[in-house]
């Protein structure tokens, strides 16, 4: 194992666990643009809970590397889903946010394999 694949890993499970934090305690400015968006409020722990899986499989994947790839895959499909939410929202200005989420899953997910 790589320290680049260790330290993105943990850095993008870091990541996504915090936007998960921010759904469960419902930070205004993340589920206001959920609202914005129509994503119905009561998906909106199912979708916390979803990114809260995926970064505790990356960091699981750590030690049990097909749990990773896993994780990977379903945060990957997970973001993309966020993008296409935004795009059929409109809200075009908003596409980059989902994607800062998704390059560093995309980078453990790149890592992983060479490592």
């Amino acid at each position: 194992m790589s320290t680049a694949y260790l330290v993105v890993t943990v850095l993008a499970s870091a990541w996504v666990g915090f936007s998960a934090a921010l759904v469960f305690f419902r930070a205004k400015w993340v589920v206001q643009p959920l609202a914005d968006y129509g994503v119905p409020r009561s998906w909106w722990p199912w979708l916390g809970t979803a990114k809260a899986a995926g970064a505790a499989g990356l960091l699981v994947g750590l030690f049990v590397p097909v749990i990773g790839v896993m994780a990977g895959i379903g945060l990957v499909l997970y973001f993309t889903g966020a993008v296409i939410t935004v795009v059929r929202a409109r809200w075009y200005s908003h596409i980059p946010f989902p994607l800062l989420y998704l390059a560093p899953v995309v980078g453990a997910l790149a890592l992983g394999f060479t490592a």
